[in-house]
């Protein structure tokens, strides 16, 4: 191995175990794992003892046990790997094209008052009632799924970056042009990185949104992802299928705000300590 393939390695172990460090230090706090195990102890004893009945809340070993029969027998990890590559490319689409707009509209003042208009009619439409429409436009499958999530991304992204960009403090536009910065740059080194803290909390946002639209598309055709599996359960009422489908959620939507908090880490370096 050459010492630029040494030096590659060593440095993706470093950022490995950065991240894992900052994403499990809550986790592995004495306080947290406190109240974990005391959360995980009812949650198993509880429906035991009867004080909650166990068909309405199955004991945390039941569930786990049904997460084993879904691993084996239900091919789960297709079933997320095809809802993840899904919302992977909704949220890509959707950053990609929120961002640029959200900048123009925070910079320019003939651009914002061209669209910003436009967006402010169309959000406010929550983003299930676009379903019908989605159906008859895409009809029922990954374009549908994915045009959902778009939806559900697009609006908060767009609109916190705009907000950041259009607060930046006119200070730093001043400082930057008395050195001669253009607009191009100021967009690229001033703009941007102000309103950066705004952006990564709009993706951050835009990771729930992302997967409550990602059950819901899923929830009305096909029969692959999470959100099939999570309306299946629920309508043949298996509790235990439902409540791993849950937790998987909340573990993908955990994972990926940890992964935007330590991007913001790394790239927003004035901001750490705050």
């Amino acid at each position: 191995m050459t010492n630029y393939e040494t030096k590659g390695v060593r440095r993706l172990l470093n950022g490995l175990g950065g991240f894992l460090k900052n994403a499990l230090f809550n986790f592995l706090s004495p306080g947290f794992l406190v109240i974990l195990c005391s959360l995980l102890l009812a949650w198993e004893v509880l429906p035991k003892v009867g004080v909650i009945p166990d068909s309405l809340l199955p004991p945390v070993s039941v569930v786990a046990g049904r997460f084993w029969f879904m691993l084996w027998h239900k091919r789960l990890l297709l079933h997320i790997a095809i809802s993840m590559g899904r919302f992977f490319a909704a949220f890509a689409i959707a950053v990609a094209l929120a961002v640029p707009i959200g900048l123009l509209m925070g910079w320019n003042l003939k651009f914002r008052a061209w669209f910003l208009p436009l967006w402010q009619l169309l959000s406010p439409i929550p983003p299930p009632a676009w379903v019908p429409m989605t159906i008859i436009l895409f009809g029922i499958g990954s374009r549908m799924h994915i045009f959902l999530m778009f939806i559900g991304i697009f609006y908060p992204v767009l609109f916190n970056t705009y907000q950041g960009i259009k607060d930046t403090d006119p200070r730093y536009l001043a400082s930057a042009r008395v050195f001669g910065a253009s607009e191009f740059t100021l967009l690229r080194k001033v703009y941007f990185w102000h309103a950066f803290g705004s952006i990564i909390m709009s993706l951050k946002t835009g990771v729930s949104m992302g997967l409550v639209m990602l059950l819901i598309g899923e929830s009305y055709g096909g029969r692959m992802g999470i959100g099939y599996l999570l309306g299946q359960a629920k309508d043949y009422f298996v509790i235990p299928e439902m409540m791993v489908c849950m937790v998987i959620l909340g573990f993908i939507g955990w994972f990926l705000i940890e992964v935007l908090k330590y991007v913001e880490l790394k790239l927003a370096v004035w901001k750490v300590g705050r």
